[in-house]
């Protein structure tokens, strides 16, 4: 399904999350269609719309593509560069049934953790989040005083 012209217009092509679904001991990928991804078992996520935060977006972009909903959990990974970052979250399952949006991706699909860190069909990014989401380590959401709303501070957690 086609982005419409306000969703064009209302996403922020710089800001952009995934996340790392662990459960069971498998992981969720999906099948990306499109772009360097063409092909490959990635983790799901997306681009952050303006107005949203993070965890919001992953959330949204995962129920999109995959039909699980999920909970953000902590930041195990983040890319910056001089256009744009990147976040990646360890997200806990909360429901749904794994199905292709049919459209980003052509199939979404639980694979053993270990399995997809030997398969050559999913990149090494994926392969590297994966390992850190099964570290258990990461940077926690951390309250903290302020007058103002909206704002989140990410703190290292052992």
């Amino acid at each position: 399904m086609a982005m419409t012209q306000e969703e064009i217009n209302n996403t922020n092509w710089s800001q952009s999350v995934a996340g790392v679904c662990i459960k069971d001991d498998k992981v969720l990928l999906a099948r990306h269609t499109y772009g360097n991804g063409n092909g490959k078992l990635i983790i799901p996520g997306g681009y952050v719309k303006f107005g949203e935060i993070p965890e919001e977006a992953l959330i949204r972009e995962y129920l999109e593509e995959t039909g699980v909903r999920v909970k953000a959990g902590r930041l195990i990974g983040i890319r910056f560069s001089a256009k744009d970052w990147y976040a990646v979250f360890a997200v806990e399952y909360v429901e749904g049934e794994a199905r292709s949006d049919g459209d980003e991706n052509s199939e979404v699909i639980w694979m053993d953790t270990a399995e997809a860190l030997k398969d050559d069909t999913v990149p090494g990014l994926t392969k590297t989040m994966i390992e850190c989401a099964l570290t258990g380590t990461g940077f926690e959401l951390t309250p903290y005083q302020t007058n103002r709303t909206g704002n989140f501070l990410y703190t290292r957690k052992n």
